[in-house]
């Protein structure tokens, strides 16, 4: 998908659930707090970074989300150069400026309930202009204010055509492990 269409239809994606939730006076949860790590543990070298600055809504009656991850925005990395390269050569970040996931969650689940409870998330993982159905194993933390949503999971540089130059291969592993850290509040416009 070209990140014009990508951007595009996540767009139209949240408007929906907007104007679905004021239609039917829905209780949006806004995406206030959130930390996206990534590692690349390869033999040679080990690659960490971390995002704060994601953006998502979650639509809690219809149990559907959608998260917007700045690839500009990651911090961390073992050197000025190594974040350079991630953002210009790797995810080349000038042509596809954001990863995404939107989706819904495919296990029932109460929010109106506080308590916590395991739940996959269904939805397409979009990272480098690629985008793949994903099946994501999550915790939700569900509490009076929202809901913290918590996941573990690998992506696979091949499933979205990241090449890495041979002469780093041994730097950079080909699954990358990411964890995530969401925390979504009732959006106060809704």
């Amino acid at each position: 998908m070209k990140p014009g269409l990508l951007h595009l239809f996540t767009g139209c994606l949240v408007l929906a659930w907007c104007s679905q939730g004021f239609a039917q006076d829905r209780a949006l949860l806004r995406l206030v707090r959130s930390e996206v790590t990534f590692v690349s543990n390869a033999p040679l070298e080990r690659i960490t970074a971390t995002n704060t600055k994601c953006s998502g809504l979650l639509d809690p009656v219809a149990r559907t989300f959608a998260v917007q991850v700045p690839i500009a925005e990651f911090q961390g990395f073992n050197s000025p150069m190594q974040r350079e390269h991630f953002n210009e050569n790797y995810l080349e970040q000038g042509t596809w400026p954001y990863a995404s996931f939107a989706g819904r969650l495919i296990d029932e689940m109460d929010f109106s309930t506080p308590g916590t409870r395991t739940v996959r998330a269904k939805g397409t993982l979009a990272i480098h202009g690629l985008a793949k159905e994903r099946i994501i194993p999550c915790t939700v933390v569900v509490s009076p204010e929202g809901a913290r949503v918590t996941a573990r999971f690998e992506v696979a540089l091949d499933d979205h055509a990241i090449r890495v130059p041979r002469i780093v291969h041994q730097k950079i592993a080909p699954l990358i492990q990411v964890e995530l850290d969401l925390l979504f509040k009732r959006d106060r416009g809704t």
